[in-house]
């Protein structure tokens, strides 16, 4: 029996409008977006540990790189079908049936969802297994300038395929806890994963080489037991809310779960997500073969750049997005405008508020965090360099890739698939012509300066649209804040550039604990410089945050 849960408040479709305050009261959006990006910042500095450990112990190689690519296979068909196109229909049909319907018709929703679901994504585990060869090629055949990192990569893909299917049901499990504004455990459930990595990396990977196994399989293993806690301790928060879904496995129940009117209009908008979602997984396997052709290491240089590139978005950029999807679903399904319109505007200050302060940090510090981050053991001052490249290029377009994640959801709430779909072939077209014109001369650090200007054209139009369709109504003070923040970043950046300068981050490798406190005393002066900045040009901090 599951438990039963308290009736929802139901408001009627043609209840007049309660405005934005009598809204937005029912959930403190900022205390929200705070416990995910609380929990966002343990998985990053877990996330960071990982990095750095494995830089430690693996360096840059081809087997780096086999394990890099052979991790970022499952984790593409996860973002592809699972947190991807699925989280995007999922949600919005979700919290829309609840906002209309009810708990009653939103629980027999979920069942029948989570039973399709989890027989397409073993479907697909399956398959991945055997395609191996084919996936491998297809993503990076450039490492075949290795035999051993090309074999590597195939077997390491077979282990770790099946990671999709538990990250599927993770995804299906944090659309509904969000749904329910349970936040926290979808937020720290990744923090799982990286301390599986750790382990492997620490424990596991010296025991393989005793036992005459190359060591960087332990990682697929690490990979794995992420995937089976991750998905183990969604499931008491789910019993207790009572949505554990009571799945149907049997043929007669999956062709009525399949012909479910709710399972099909999410299946109809996971058709264009899944190509808009597919055109950026597709920029990724370009980008990937190209660096796989590259000077052996690139792919890993890219990698060790991506993890702490996705820290202001993750921190940022996904926990308002995970906030603010099923809170625009529901104003979109109460037809509160107001609402709607007032959400993504105080998202999207937040966005410039934080983000930029990022993007100036990644440009003019980028090789001090990281030497700090990642320049131990294997890890050589080459690669130091070369990493640092490619970080600058993504801090170009830091503040629209989490832009992006306010953004987007301003369509999807709506269920309006289709105008990201048409955005993102567009830059895709736009990503690939610059990685044409810049890698003969950038090399790899051209692929994630491609991807940062890609970004800045995505949320740029992203943003035009809903201006145009009236989704999102710009408040008044926004040049007032825009001219703020660029005063407050100056301010940081005159910190940050001095302090690259004035100590030589690389050769304090040999007193690590100062080199570590010295980044703590730089980033907290920063900080301090910049809040103190804004507050100075009479910036009400605390007001925007509470808004």
């Amino acid at each position: 029996m599951m438990m039963t849960a308290k009736p929802a408040i139901v408001p009627s479709p043609l209840a007049p409008q309660r405005g934005v305050a009598a809204t937005l009261h029912r959930v403190n959006l900022f205390k929200s977006a705070s416990t995910v990006s609380l929990w966002t910042l343990v998985s990053r500095i877990t996330g960071f540990a990982r990095e750095t450990l494995v830089a430690s112990v693996f360096g840059a190689n081809a087997l780096t790189d086999a394990f890099n690519v052979a991790f970022r296979i499952p984790n593409l068909f996860r973002r592809l079908f699972a947190e991807g196109a699925f989280a995007q229909a999922f949600v919005p049909v979700l919290a829309s049936t609840r906002a209309e319907q009810g708990d009653d018709a939103t629980r027999e929703l979920i069942d029948k969802v989570a039973s399709v679901l989890l027989m397409a994504v073993v479907t697909l585990s399956l398959l991945g297994v055997l395609a191996a060869p084919g996936l491998v090629w297809v993503m990076a055949s450039g490492l075949k300038q290795s035999a051993q990192g090309m074999d590597t990569a195939i077997n390491l893909t077979r282990l770790m395929f099946p990671y999709i299917a538990f990250m599927s049901m993770v995804a299906l499990s944090a659309g509904i806890l969000n749904t329910w504004r349970r936040f926290a455990v979808p937020a720290a459930t990744p923090v799982l994963l990286n301390v599986c990595m750790i382990s492997a990396a620490l424990w596991g990977a010296p025991w393989l080489a005793t036992q005459g196994i190359e060591p960087i399989y332990a990682m697929a293993a690490g990979v794995m037991l992420g995937g089976v806690l991750q998905l183990a301790v969604q499931l008491p928060a789910l019993r207790s809310l009572g949505v554990l879904p009571r799945l149907g496995l049997l043929p007669q129940s999956l062709k009525a779960a399949w012909q479910d009117a709710g399972t099909r209009r999410i299946l109809s908008l996971m058709a264009p997500a899944l190509l808009g979602v597919g055109v950026a997984q597709l920029s990724l396997i370009i980008n990937t073969q190209i660096a796989s052709h590259l000077t052996p290491g690139s792919v890993s240089w890219i990698s060790y750049a991506d993890r702490l590139m996705e820290f202001p978005i993750a921190l940022l950029g996904v926990a308002l997005g995970a906030v603010l999807m099923p809170q625009l679903a529901s104003a979109q399904a109460n037809r509160d405008a107001d609402a709607y319109s007032a959400m993504l505007d105080w998202g999207l200050r937040l966005v410039l508020v934080l983000a930029w302060p990022c993007a100036v940090a990644l440009l003019v510090f980028a090789q001090p965090l990281v030497a700090v981050l990642y320049h131990y053991g294997a890890f050589t001052d080459r690669d130091v360099a070369q990493t640092t490249l490619a970080l600058m290029g993504y801090g170009v377009g830091v503040l629209g890739l989490v832009a992006i994640k306010v953004l987007a959801p301003g369509f999807f709430a709506k269920q309006d698939t289709r105008t990201p779909v048409k955005i993102a072939v567009v830059v895709l077209v736009f990503t690939q012509f610059m990685n044409f014109v810049l890698v003969p001369y950038l090399a790899h650090a051209a692929l994630t300066l491609s991807i940062g200007l890609g970004a800045l054209l995505n949320a740029l139009w992203l943003l035009i649209g809903l201006l145009r369709n009236r989704s999102f109504v710009a408040k008044a003070g926004w040049g007032m804040l825009l001219l703020r923040v660029l005063l407050a970043s100056a301010a940081m950046g005159a910190v940050l550039f001095y302090a690259a300068g004035h100590w030589d981050w690389t050769a304090l490798r040999a007193t690590p604990w100062l080199r570590i406190g010295l980044m703590a005393g730089v980033l907290s002066a920063c900080a301090v410089v910049y809040f103190a900045t804004l507050r100075g040009l009479g910036m009400d901090i605390r007001g925007l945050l509470r808004r």
